[in-house]
């Protein structure tokens, strides 16, 4: 049953995003506030109850997205990476219910985000599809008839972790030569910075491209051939009916339309019927995903 009024968390590295979203879908009250991730799990989930306690009394659910494998069962974080330093094992779900006496659910990001466009956004037509979103690492989702596929221990989507270049760059899981190396938008600045020198960022990067900067446009378009390496490797697995591609950058028309191009380039025939969607609900996503998973729906 649908709650009165949700009160939702989007918790990502760089930030986290708050808001209250009412029964009937209408996100109000929102925010952003600082992750401060260097200063650990701990820390983290101080800065969530105190996000929390400020509105105690105006909610009667909570849900929140949230970097990191997650079991889901639990709410708890099953394994992140150094990103968030000691924010494994951290017990989100049972501080929330134990503090706040309301149901609370916990899911990972960009689960999150495939739930909030499933049931809002760009998948609203799609039975079968994968989310992907490229931010300071890459995350995934499956969509599979229609219901979450979590996998053995709920931690399945880790789509930023398939190896695209045996032993290449080493990778904040461990790993070496994973897709997230290569195709994340961290690793496009970095590209950036090795190719043109200085310091570069999405915004940066794009507003030189705009203005006609062909050393730019020829690392962005590098980037997007990584991009588009892992994408055609998820359509030859998956055979989605539409891959869902979230972060910021996917919102710029130059790479969408590259990718929409090169992609059905580099896989088989009968499996160029893919089609290839920007997020509808961009930096929202996250939280109307935590508001249907708190809530059921």
């Amino acid at each position: 049953m649908t709650m009165k009024q949700t009160f939702v968390l989007d918790i990502g590295g760089t930030s986290i995003k708050y808001g209250m979203i009412s029964a009937e879908g209408r996100l109000f009250d929102e925010g952003e506030t600082p992750t401060h991730a260097e200063e650990g799990g701990r820390a983290l989930l101080g800065r969530v109850v105190s996000l929390a306690e400020q509105r105690r009394g105006s909610f009667e659910a909570i849900g929140v997205s949230t970097c990191g494998q997650v079991n889901r069962a639990e709410g708890s974080i099953l394994y992140a990476t150094d990103n968030v330093p000691g924010y494994t094992g951290t017990q989100i779900g049972k501080t929330l219910r134990e503090a706040f006496e309301v149901p609370a659910a916990v899911e990972n990001d960009v689960n999150a985000a495939a739930l909030g466009e499933a049931k809002f956004g760009a998948a609203r037509d799609f039975e079968n599809f994968l989310c992907v979103t490229y931010g300071t690492g890459i995350g995934g989702a499956i969509v599979l008839n229609g219901r979450l596929y979590a996998g053995r221990n709920g931690s399945a989507g880790e789509l930023g972790h398939m190896i695209t270049h045996a032993g290449g760059k080493p990778c904040t899981c461990g790993g070496r030569g994973c897709y997230e190396a290569y195709a994340s938008t961290g690793a496009l600045s970095r590209m950036a910075a090795e190719a043109l020198g200085g310091e570069w960022n999405g915004r940066s990067l794009f507003e030189a491209l705009r203005a006609g900067d062909d050393r730019v446009r020829a690392v962005v378009d590098g980037w997007c051939e990584e991009v588009a390496v892992g994408l055609a490797s998820l359509v030859h697995t998956f055979e989605p009916e539409a891959i869902v591609l979230g972060g910021g950058i996917m919102r710029e028309p130059y790479v969408l339309q590259l990718l929409q191009e090169r992609v059905p380039q580099m896989v088989m025939q009968s499996f160029r019927g893919v089609r290839l969607v920007s997020a509808a609900l961009g930096n929202h996503a996250g939280l109307f995903g935590a508001f249907a998973s708190v809530n059921g729906i």
